[in-house]
């Protein structure tokens, strides 16, 4: 008889691949599945009987600001409450390692915390930091390409030098061999607008010999959205490596309705190379408070603000109301600060949802005081709203985006689907009661219908809430085929 440490049984399990769910039992010993079958005889210290529940591999958030959380707060309630067991941290350019500061962090790294949090000069540092603080979920890390230039520029309005560019190539070499996943850009930022495409291709290169991924907050998601798709692209092909488009969307008023020529693009780019986006369930994108997004018949909510703090929650239109200026001139006043810009067709999000390249990633900004609901609510928004109550997308299909999908893409060996022999991140849901209850005005609340949560054999959140067990480990890169 096969023994185990804990047996579920009789769950509808999804396995992650998007095969249509069974009815199995699924052991687990140490931080392995060992069992999987229809009746299991098995021996076991606990036995979860999961009849009516499903059972998914645990949910991989491909694209979280987590950084300096993961281990300031590595209890990782907000992650655990959705049935999230990894985070891919160092997304849009911008990561906590390595990194070393002259000064105040530039926007947007200041999303990621003060100066104080950028502690980590060497990608290693980083890596020893995480498992000493023992996080509630597994990390899997990108570079940022903002750090990078932060590291080696002595400002970043402008193209870097040869020199500094292989000294950025040289801590990136370092990265990638302790285990990083690859690059992230944000180059819609200040911080790195003035990159040139050649700058990009340059630190992407190394990228494929190491079997790594580019990731890219791209130039632009409004009106040239078209051509920054064309340069992630093109940065792809010259260096033989996948792209993954970063919170994929139609920026701006004036673009509502083009995610059917986005989408276009984007298969036209997948029928020649690899690659592949991510998404948010949300009409409403979050960052730090950019004048070039402020239009005033967008509606956007301050988050947070260094010279008035007390203003956070308010909205910008309120704001220059009381203060008697123009929207512009009271977003400087502002500043530094976030913002939550509610910018995006419901539309177009929804058509960049179903598509079958999307992976879904929260984009979460765990140091806002009044965060954007998606922190606590993307992954049971997309099986509540979207799965259940719109059939916008099959079950089978979702969990494939939010497991199988990203363990393939990023690389993460022997996670993100069911089998024999791998990790045991699992997520035990209730699939006619999963939903989100964080809202805008109430964006701090845990998520209805995640029963258990499982990283790495251990269990780390039940319906009372998390059990003081962590067992998140750093995620090292692993080779493995893209699959589109």
């Amino acid at each position: 008889m096969l023994s185990c440490d804990t047996l579920i049984r009789n769950a509808s399990v999804l396995d992650g691949s998007g095969a249509p769910p069974e009815v199995l039992d699924i052991a687990i010993r140490d931080d392995r599945i060992c069992g999987v079958g229809f009746s299991l005889a098995c021996s076991a210290a606990s036995v979860v009987e999961a009849e009516g529940l499903a059972l998914a591999p645990g949910f991989i958030d491909v694209h979280t600001h987590d950084d300096t959380s993961v281990i300031r707060s590595p209890e990782m309630l907000a992650k655990l409450s959705q049935g999230v067991s990894t985070v891919i941290v160092g997304n849009c350019g911008i990561s906590a390692a390595p990194v070393q500061l002259k000064g105040e962090p530039p926007d947007p790294m200041n999303l990621l915390g003060g100066a104080e949090v950028f502690r980590y000069p060497t990608f290693s540092a980083y890596v020893a930091a995480l498992r000493e603080a023992r996080p509630g979920v597994n990390v899997g890390a990108l570079v940022g390409h903002t750090a990078l230039r932060n590291n080696h520029m002595d400002r970043l309005d402008r193209i870097a030098t040869d020199a500094e560019i292989a000294a950025m190539r040289t801590q990136l070499g370092e990265a990638l061999d302790g285990g990083a996943l690859g690059l992230s850009s944000g180059l819609a930022y200040a911080s790195a607008r003035a990159a040139s495409t050649d700058e990009v291709k340059a630190l992407a290169q190394p990228l494929a010999s190491a079997g790594a991924v580019y990731v890219t907050h791209m130039r632009t998601e409004a009106n040239a959205i078209l051509d920054a798709m064309d340069e992630a692209f093109a940065i792809g092909r010259a260096c033989h490596v996948p792209v993954i488009l970063s919170h994929l969307k139609c920026a701006g008023i004036a673009n509502w309705g083009r995610s059917e020529e986005v989408l276009h693009a984007l298969e036209a780019a997948r029928a020649a190379q690899p690659t592949g986006c991510d998404c948010y369930p949300y009409a409403a994108g979050s960052s730090t408070l950019d004048l070039q997004q402020v239009d005033e018949r967008v509606q956007i909510t301050i988050t947070w603000s260094v010279p008035h703090p007390e203003l956070a929650g308010q909205s910008l239109a309120s704001i220059a109301q009381a203060w008697g200026v123009p929207h512009l001139d009271a977003a400087r006043r502002l500043q530094p600060a976030g913002a939550i810009y509610h910018s995006i067709s419901e539309a177009d999000m929804r058509r960049i949802l179903a598509h079958p390249a999307t992976m879904i990633g929260s984009d979460g900004l765990p140091n806002d005081p009044r965060p954007h609901p998606r922190l606590w609510g993307t992954f049971p928004r997309v099986l509540g709203r979207y799965c259940r109550e719109e059939e916008l997308i099959t079950l089978p299909d979702a969990v494939h985006k939010m497991t199988g999908m990203p363990a393939q893409r990023f690389g993460l060996a022997e996670r993100g689907l069911i089998r024999m022999g791998y990790f045991a991140d699992l997520v035990l849901f209730d699939p006619a009661k999963i939903i989100d209850t964080a809202t805008f005005t109430d964006p701090i609340r845990a998520a209805e219908g995640i029963e258990s949560v499982w990283v790495n054999g251990t269990l780390a959140y039940t319906t009372a809430g998390a059990t003081g067990n962590r067992a998140g480990r750093f995620l090292q890169r692993a080779r493995t085929p893209w699959i589109q």
